[in-house]
């Protein structure tokens, strides 16, 4: 298979949340169709959502495995059943998941005070700086770069699926959770990655708007931009903790 044949199949990210094709532009009505500022305001609201939702997880760490349960599930039910019904998913998906946010939080933040701010503005300082990169073309999200992304977002999930299957049996991938060099490494590594995702969301939405896509590619362009941003923020906690208990 080629490399262009891979991107066709895989499409533009390597965010699950844009692995399906969704070329319909077609003939829809103008004012049907999908415009970067419709995106922009249905991810604004996604964040409040999830900052909303945080609160209530801070305040309440005991529905952190409830919250992420659901989120999860929603995640799923939005990428491969029903991505135009987003408008109704991923405004509960970014609540849920504030919640689980919020939850994961307070718990990190018990042991180590003040790595949660830390983490959120690494999150959204590495937000503006990929966004800067991409609007002056810095990164430029070529072909090559969407499957090199690709590759690596779906080696990282594996190994953590793998791991977590091993955890049953009372094993496990140990670099993952060290707070060695070599764990450290991985961390960085994966915090790389999820960053530059970022790139791809990016290009998918503008790109999208620019083809004209349905009006409810909005809300699924900003769900997989919650999605990759959500993964960042956890990413970014966890390699924070890791420099902490050193």
């Amino acid at each position: 298979m080629s490399k262009h044949s891979a991107l066709n199949t895989f499409s533009r990210s390597g965010n699950p949340a844009f692995t399906r094709n969704f070329n319909l532009a077609g003939a829809i009505a103008q004012e049907e169709r999908m415009t970067l500022d419709g995106a922009v305001n249905k991810t604004v609201i996604l964040l409040t959502l999830c900052f909303a939702g945080s609160f209530i997880g801070w305040n309440a760490p005991a529905l952190t495995l409830p919250a992420l349960i659901i989120g999860t599930i929603l995640s799923f039910v939005t990428i491969f059943r029903s991505p135009a019904k987003a408008g109704t998913t991923a405004p509960f998906y970014a609540a849920f998941q504030g919640v689980a946010l919020g939850g994961i939080t307070v718990f990190a933040e018990a042991q180590y005070p003040g790595i949660g701010i830390q983490a959120i503005g690494l999150t959204f300082g590495i937000l503006a700086s990929l966004l800067f990169c991409y609007k002056t073309g810095i990164i430029k999200p070529t072909e090559n770069f969407r499957l090199m992304i690709f590759s690596a977002t779906m080696g990282i999930g594996l190994l953590y699926l793998v791991s977590f299957v091993m955890s049953f049996f009372g094993s496990g991938i140990g670099f993952i959770h060290s707070n060695g060099l070599f764990g450290i490494g991985f961390s960085l590594f994966v915090v790389g990655i999820a960053a530059l995702n970022l790139v791809l969301d990016f290009d998918f939405i503008e790109e999208g708007a620019e083809q004209g896509l349905p009006k409810h590619m909005e809300w699924y362009g900003a769900f997989s931009l919650m999605v990759t941003l959500v993964w960042l923020y956890i990413e970014i906690l966890r390699l924070l903790m890791k420099l902490r208990s050193r």
